[in-house]
């Protein structure tokens, strides 16, 4: 990128900031609805997925980039991720934000494994699906959760085979167990109760660096899309997928020997919930590839940390993460997300936490951390705060 300080990159910056006020009227979306990659007119994206201020003043905001694909963007850092907070961007020469992978960081990532046993995946199909959810479970990082439900013929139309779990020996030895002799497939149910455990899964904790804090959740479909007497419909769950707090997307894996319409009930899912849908047909051998794409995907997520300067105040306010991709390109995406400034209890864990971050985002003597424009100059009402809260009926 060019230099921040130079008069080219001043005109430039005029030119985004009008391309970002036109993007918030046209393609503004919630963190907390779905996203249609098909509507993304330059092919790629970024999803948040939450906001975690229980650092306050450090905020962490977990998101996921995709291409056309949906696959993830690599190489995302301070010069292609912008922030803005309370409508004021803050200037990355300042280092008061960072931009982290999820790879080398010890959030866990949840996943849910949901595997159609019933009798119409008997024989190979069935077989390369217990090897590729193998496969899945064995590709995780250490820390990472795996659950795993299975369709049945009882009551209630799935048997919860293992809950979050880390061991893979452990999850390895209940997927050997299953076999695929259901009479019905109860798929939407099951998928129902999967989102259900997704939705049951809170934050945890109140350290954003502890092992023991779900960075994500997510749904894994093996199944030929075949439902039959479930007591949910495909439009419940996607009613459910589309108000979900936070998102859990559903990543299919569409195997079939019967009615290839039936497929259409994955596809669905997947591009609701903002997942992926992976189209095996009869081709066996591609479950394994696409079980490591999946593990690549959700390995591939982003945080964005940031030191606050808005004061204590209990109350919401806005938040924008912005992509230009590639750097230098001009093509920028973002979207936006809610922050909440409350201060957090003075538990030992946490103020060692926030020490950590203090060390890697000293705070500015003059609480400045933002971008200077000088046709805005003195219309900030707030010094140092930095914009205008969200009203109580928004929020």
């Amino acid at each position: 990128m060019n230099n921040l300080h130079s008069p080219i990159y001043l005109q430039r910056s005029m030119f985004y900031a009008v391309v970002f006020l036109l993007a918030t009227a046209l393609f503004s979306v919630n963190a907390t609805a779905a996203t249609d990659p098909s509507s993304n007119l330059q092919g790629y994206g970024i999803k948040i997925f939450r906001t975690e201020s229980g650092l306050y003043p450090f905020v962490q905001i977990y998101l996921r980039s995709f291409d056309q694909n949906m696959e993830p963007l690599i190489n995302l850092n301070e010069r292609n991720l912008g922030l803005m907070v309370a409508g004021r961007v803050y200037d990355p020469d300042k280092r008061q934000y960072f931009v982290q992978s999820i790879r080398n960081r010890e959030e866990m990532i949840r996943s849910i494994i949901v595997i159609d046993t019933s009798a119409t995946m008997k024989g190979a199909p069935f077989e390369a699906t217990l090897q590729a959810a193998a496969r899945f479970i064995n590709s995780k990082r250490a820390q990472d959760q795996v659950a795993i439900i299975a369709l049945a013929d009882n009551k209630e139309g799935f048997e919860l085979v293992s809950n979050f779990e880390r061991d893979p020996g452990t999850l390895g030895r209940r997927l050997a167990d299953l076999e695929a002799v259901g009479q019905k497939s109860r798929l939407y149910d099951s998928v129902g109760f999967a989102m259900q455990l997704a939705a049951g899964v809170g934050a945890g904790g109140t350290s954003t660096g502890d092992a023991d804090y779900a960075a994500s959740t997510s749904i894994v479909i093996f199944s030929d899309g075949k439902d039959e007497g479930s007591a949910v419909t495909r439009n419940d769950l996607m009613t459910r997928i589309t108000n979900m707090a936070v998102p859990v997307p559903i990543y299919s894996l569409a195997y079939t020997k019967i009615d290839p319409d039936y497929l259409k009930n994955l596809q669905a899912l997947s591009k609701n919930s903002f997942g992926k849908y992976y189209h095996i047909g009869e081709a066996l051998e591609r479950m394994t590839r696409s079980v490591e794409d999946i593990q690549n995907i959700l390995q591939s997520d982003y945080v964005v940390t940031f030191r606050a300067y808005l004061p204590i105040d209990g109350s919401q306010h806005r938040i924008k993460v912005g992509m230009e991709y590639p750097s230098g390109s001009g093509k920028i995406r973002y979207q936006t997300s809610q922050l909440e400034t409350l201060s957090p209890p003075a538990f030992k864990k946490v103020l060692g936490a926030q020490q950590r971050l203090d060390q890697a985002l000293p705070a500015l003597k003059d609480r400045n951390p933002y971008m200077t424009n000088p046709f805005t100059a003195g219309l900030d009402s707030q010094a140092g705060g930095g914009g205008k809260r969200v009203p109580k009926a928004a929020q």
